[in-house]
């Protein structure tokens, strides 16, 4: 089949999308016509179908990577139950890790070590870098040049985001890492797994 009208391109773009496993973008949705329907036809189709699937259980949305089909986040409690692996759990240490270098990259790891006060243990680096939410980017030009960490794609579209600017406000993120610490301190609190450092 070769598609001959938008419709055409925008049910294959709608199914290829469907059956991605991961965010796809507008070079790659291009990459599947012989014939290219060119960028801004495709952000144009995209639209359509963002517009088409709006007031559903599903939506699309345009992430860091491209763009995929999602659980509208008010659905995501049911799906929730029908999970029998658990989701991990990250230790604090992993979380104010992850938020240093999220908000103040590219940083080393005598720079997250100044900001949290305490040393920074190698197992919460390679905890962020096997999630793929971290990575290397470089070195710092001073003695020793330490590697230098920022966060990836990956971590952005796991959080569905488009980019950095829309992470929240670091009160918003202290406010929340409170009630945590709050949660977990409770007397009869439900019994947690065991944090991952």
């Amino acid at each position: 089949m070769n598609p001959t009208s938008a419709d055409d391109y925008r049910r294959v773009i709608e199914v290829a999308l469907l059956a991605a496993p991961g965010p796809l973008g507008i070079g790659k949705l291009r990459q599947m016509f012989e014939l290219d329907p060119g960028a801004d036809l495709v952000r144009r189709l995209l639209d359509e179908l963002k517009q088409e699937w709006s007031g559903r259980g599903v939506e699309l949305v345009q992430l860091a990577s491209g763009w995929r089909f999602q659980t509208r986040p008010e659905y995501q409690v049911f799906l929730e139950r029908l999970k029998e692996e658990r989701p991990p759990k990250y230790s604090r240490a992993v979380l104010e890790t992850l938020a240093i270098i999220a908000y103040r990259q590219p940083v080393t790891r005598g720079d997250i070590e100044d900001i949290r006060g305490v040393a920074v243990s190698p197992n919460v680096i390679k905890t962020l870098e096997s999630r793929g939410w971290i990575d290397i980017v470089g070195h710092r030009d001073t003695p020793g040049r330490p590697a230098l960490f920022a966060t990836t794609r990956s971590f952005l579209d796991d959080l569905g985001l488009r980019s950095l600017t829309e992470l929240p406000a670091l009160t918003e993120l202290e406010r929340i890492m409170d009630l945590v610490d709050s949660k977990e301190t409770q007397p009869f609190a439900p019994a947690h797994e065991e944090a991952q450092d």
